[in-house]
C-alpha cells in the first residue's frame, strides 16, 4: 500500500556566493528537488515564496545573502523515498582536485546518477561522503558500464566553463576498447550520424542513420589501433576473429556513440550487452571478464579558472589489465 507524500515544513534558505545572480526560480527548480516545475512557479506567482520578507518575481536574481521563505511543499513518492533513503555515503579514487573541480575513477557498474530504475549513483553518493561541500555537480555523464575519468564541478563558474568546453568540443576525449575481430588500419574516422530511439519495453537505444534523417544528431569518432591480440583460452572465437585493443577519440559526446559506431562497423565492443555480439559475450564472459571492456582514458582540457592546459588519465582497472596480459 502507498502512501500519500508528506509536506515538507517551511524552509529557509541563504543564497550562497555561487547563486548570486541567478534567477529565483533557476535556484528553486535547483534547491527544490523532486517538486514539480508547475509547483514552484505556482508558490512564486501566489507570494507564498518570500525574498527579505518581500514578495518577488519568478524573473528577478537573487543575491547571495538573500534570506528565502518557502513554504511546506509536497514531494513525489520518488522524491519522498530519496529523503527517507539517502544515497549511501561513498568516496570514489580521486584523480584531480582542487578547489573549482575534481576528477575521480568510476568503476564500471555505477550510474553517475539515479534515474531510470537505479535509486542512486555517483553524484548522489559523493555529496552523502562530502556533506560539508556547498556544491557538488556532474561536468557530464559515462555510460554505467563504462569506466574512467569523470569531472565534478565544485563551483558554479567552473560548472559553467567546463560544460562549455565540451559543447564546444574544446576537449580532448580518449578511450580504450577491446573490440571483436581485427579493425581495419584503413578505417580511421567515423561520421554516421546517431538516431535515439525507445524500444517496446521503454529501454532507449542508439542507432547509425543517414545524412537525410531529420532527427539525426552528427557523431565523429575517430580511432587507431594499439594492438591486435589473439584469444586468451577459452575464448573460441577469436583465434580466428581475433580481437583489437583500440584508442578511440571522440569529437562529440552523444548517447552511446562509440558503443554504437564501433558495433556499426563490424566490430563490437567485448562484453557490450546492448549492441554487442551475444556469442561473442557469452564466450568472453567465460573467459573470466565480466564487464564490457571501455574505459575514458585520456582527458584533455582547459582549467576552467586559471586558463592551463591539463591533461588527465585514468589508468587501466586491474580487472581489465590483467587479463590483457592473457592474450598474446
Amino acid at each position: 500500500m502507498s502512501h500519500a507524500p508528506s509536506p515538507v515544513a517551511v524552509r529557509h534558505l541563504t543564497v550562497d556566493v555561487e547563486s548570486d545572480g541567478q534567477r529565483l526560480d533557476n535556484f528553486l527548480l535547483r534547491e527544490l528537488k523532486g517538486v514539480p516545475k508547475s509547483h514552484i512557479y505556482r508558490i512564486i506567482r501566489s507570494g507564498e515564496v518570500r525574498r527579505n520578507k518581500g514578495r518577488v518575481r519568478a524573473d528577478e536574481r537573487v543575491a547571495a545573502g538573500d534570506a528565502l521563505r518557502i513554504p511546506p511543499l509536497r514531494v513525489s513518492e520518488r522524491a519522498q523515498e530519496k529523503i527517507d533513503h539517502p544515497a549511501p555515503a561513498r568516496d570514489f579514487p580521486v584523480l584531480y582536485e582542487d578547489d573549482f573541480f575534481l576528477a575521480i575513477d568510476k568503476p564500471a557498474g555505477v550510474a553517475v546518477h539515479g534515474g531510470s530504475g537505479v535509486s542512486f549513483g555517483v553524484i548522489e553518493q559523493m555529496r552523502q561522503a562530502r556533506p560539508q561541500a556547498p556544491m557538488l555537480e556532474l561536468v557530464h555523464r559515462l555510460d554505467r558500464d563504462t569506466s574512467g575519468l569523470l569531472l565534478i564541478a565544485k563551483k558554479k563558474n567552473a560548472l559553467k566553463s567546463l560544460q562549455d568546453q565540451f559543447r564546444s568540443r574544446a576537449t580532448g576525449k580518449t578511450y580504450l576498447a577491446l573490440v571483436k575481430g581485427h579493425w581495419p588500419a584503413q578505417l580511421k574516422q567515423l561520421d554516421q550520424p546517431l538516431h535515439k530511439y525507445v524500444l517496446a519495453d521503454g529501454e532507449r537505444r542508439v542507432k547509425v542513420t543517414t545524412a537525410a534523417d531529420p532527427d539525426g544528431q552528427y557523431a565523429l569518432t575517430q580511432v587507431r589501433v594499439l594492438k591486435r591480440l589473439t584469444a586468451a583460452a577459452g575464448l573460441a572465437a577469436a583465434p580466428t576473429i581475433g580481437l583489437s585493443l583500440l584508442e578511440v577519440n571522440i569529437k562529440t559526446g552523444r548517447t552511446h556513440q562509440i558503443r554504437v559506431h564501433l558495433a556499426s562497423a563490424g566490430h563490437p565492443i567485448a562484453g557490450d550487452d546492448k549492441y554487442g555480439d551475444f556469442e561473442f559475450n557469452r564466450q568472453w564472459s567465460q573467459c573470466g571478464c565480466k564487464r564490457m571492456f571501455l574505459h575514458a582514458w585520456r582527458l584533455r582540457l582547459t582549467h576552467p579558472i586559471t586558463a592551463d592546459a591539463l591533461e588527465l588519465h585514468s589508468e587501466l582497472p586491474a580487472a581489465l589489465h590483467i587479463w590483457l596480459q592473457t592474450v598474446a
